[in-house]
């Protein structure tokens, strides 16, 4: 039964993502025992078996095919999986890290968990070290446990990364190195299987696999249905319209205006690429063109990621000097660097914006605490692609989402 346990799933949670590992479990065990009462439902009626035979006959089937001589779980009830695997994480002073599995993973499908730009104080060293952790700092652990689970014997390995590390190095404009494919191939040397991310910043970085499979999910379903409870998405007592930030989200917005049947407007930014932007306050944008009409109306903007900020809070100012009665943007990777949140805490002040909808891709604890953001949670997303690759089942609905998003309007 592929339900119960024991299960070949295994899930190691580097410690920058192992708030998001820890959500995504929780989805696992409740989806896993749903699906189990509903298969068990299903074969009793079918062989004319009373349900407690039934299990009984599963967990003997179970124990028979099991390796080791002592049997664990109870015989006449569901025997919940143990996805996560115990594991010590050590932080050397010179800043080496040293990933050591404490618990047994040969033979299984590991799942290894990272969120490489997760910035809060994490536990290492058995917790007796609370450090804060850079991208880089996160890229080295998450290849040291790579290499720690290839030497103990997985017979997969799929990373589980919500922020693609170096997404935004994927393209040679001069003496520039392409870091995203360089990563990449780095995973797929390591023995990489697969990699499940979200809103990857560009399709390109896909060519750089010849074996490895790369999954980019999308966070529109769940962007949308928190949009729901911020505005009337039947357009019955506000008026909205869908705005591209720049030319570079106009695939991305024209996929909400289509999904929600709402007009599409776009801004367009001459920028100056002699400058090198520091923070929020400052951006290399000389002059900004609307292509649409937002007077009047509640003005809906999404982008992959945000990092200082400074391009969607002059986007959001300008909508608003051009009638905008709202500004909501939809950001799927909410970094919020440098001093981000105040630049954010003082527009929100000044009536720039009504709302940021983000995801917890990134766990950052500060932009929780604000009155205008809006986490919406997609580890039940990423749970139920993982259980679905691992019984080798389709995934397609879950990738083109327009289907559920036409269900959620109706």
């Amino acid at each position: 039964m592929p339900y119960s346990e024991p299960t070949n799933l295994a899930i190691v949670a580097c410690p920058g993502g192992e708030a998001f590992a820890n959500a995504v479990i929780v989805h696992l065990r409740n989806m896993y025992k749903h699906r189990f009462a509903l298969k068990t439902d299903v074969i009793s009626k079918r062989y004319q078996l009373t349900k407690n035979d039934l299990i009984r006959r599963i967990n003997l089937d179970s124990d028979v095919q099991m390796s080791d001589v002592c049997m664990r779980g109870s015989v006449d009830g569901y025997r919940p999986p143990i996805f996560k695997v115990k594991a010590r994480f050590t932080y050397f002073m010179n800043g080496e890290f040293k990933t050591e599995l404490l618990d047994s993973i040969r033979g299984k499908d590991v799942y290894i968990f990272q969120d490489c730009e997760n910035h809060e104080k994490l536990p290492l060293n058995e917790g007796n070290n609370l450090i804060s952790l850079s991208v880089n700092d996160h890229v080295i652990s998450m290849l040291v446990t790579i290499d720690a689970v290839q030497e103990a014997g997985a017979k997969t390995i799929t990373l589980v990364l919500p922020v693609y590390p170096y997404s935004r190095q994927h393209k040679k404009k001069g003496r520039e190195g392409l870091t995203a494919r360089m990563l990449g191939h780095i995973y797929e040397n390591m023995g990489v299987t697969r990699i499940i991310t979200l809103d990857l910043h560009s399709r390109e970085i896909i060519n750089s696999f010849s074996l490895t499979q790369l999954e980019n999910l999308h966070a529109s379903y769940q962007i949308i249905r928190e949009l729901g409870k911020c505005v009337d998405l039947n357009n019955k007592t506000e008026d909205l319209i869908v705005v591209s930030p720049d030319t570079g989200a106009i695939d991305r917005n024209k996929f909400y205006a289509a999904g929600l049947k709402l007009p599409l407007a776009m801004i367009y930014k001459e920028r100056d690429y002699s400058i090198v932007t520091q923070d929020a306050h400052s951006t290399n944008i000389k002059s900004i063109k609307l292509l649409g009409d937002v007077n009047g109306k509640v003005a809906f903007m999404a982008d992959d990621m945000l990092g200082t900020g400074g391009t969607l809070l002059k986007a959001m100012e300008y909508l608003r000097t051009q009638g905008a009665t709202k500004v909501i943007a939809a950001i799927s990777l909410p970094f919020f660097t440098g001093n981000a949140i105040e630049q954010f805490d003082e527009a929100y002040k000044n009536g720039l914006f009504y709302r940021i909808i983000g995801t917890n891709a990134v766990y950052h604890e500060d932009l929780l605490k604000r009155e205008w953001y809006i986490s919406t949670d997609v580890s039940g997303l990423f749970a139920n692609v993982i259980m679905r690759v691992y019984h080798n089942q389709s995934i397609s609905g879950l990738l083109d989402n327009r289907g559920i998003i036409e269900k959620l309007l109706k």
